[in-house]
């Protein structure tokens, strides 16, 4: 099993999609890996040799930001909207979405189970 910036990639995978395995690489990114380090795509990540893998390893630790410090990098970005109290900020520490989504219904993943609302009547029906 190859292990590339703490991930282990799956060996059955073409190399082009074992690499999305890792946090902060997804298609594109991987694809403009590959290139860069001339290896083909569609070959399988039990098929790569050593000098492969090490140069997958050189180029990803070297010119992206992935896994942990990427990782680290949102959460500090999240952190400093909240401290500067701008309105993203805000929705984040409310837990509601941020992006403009409307609230009246829906968002019941950010928020999330529905609650009983006190003193709400409930509809009789008649017969």
């Amino acid at each position: 099993m190859v292990r590339v910036a703490g991930v282990d990639i799956p060996n059955e995978k073409r190399v082009e999609i074992g690499l999305t395995y890792i946090y902060g690489i997804g298609r594109t990114t991987s694809t403009q890996i590959l290139d860069k380090a001339g290896v083909n795509p569609d070959t399988r990540c039990k098929d790569l040799t050593e000098t492969e893998v090490a140069r997958l390893r050189e180029l990803i630790d070297g010119e992206y930001l992935v896994e942990g410090d990427l990782r680290r990098e949102v959460s500090m970005n999240i952190r400093r909207l909240m401290d500067i109290g701008s309105y993203r900020g805000l929705r984040h520490r409310r837990n509601l979405p941020v992006r403009g989504q409307r609230t009246r219904t829906n968002a019941r993943t950010r928020r999330g189970k529905a609650r009983a609302v006190a003193g709400k009547k409930k509809s009789r029906d008649k017969k």
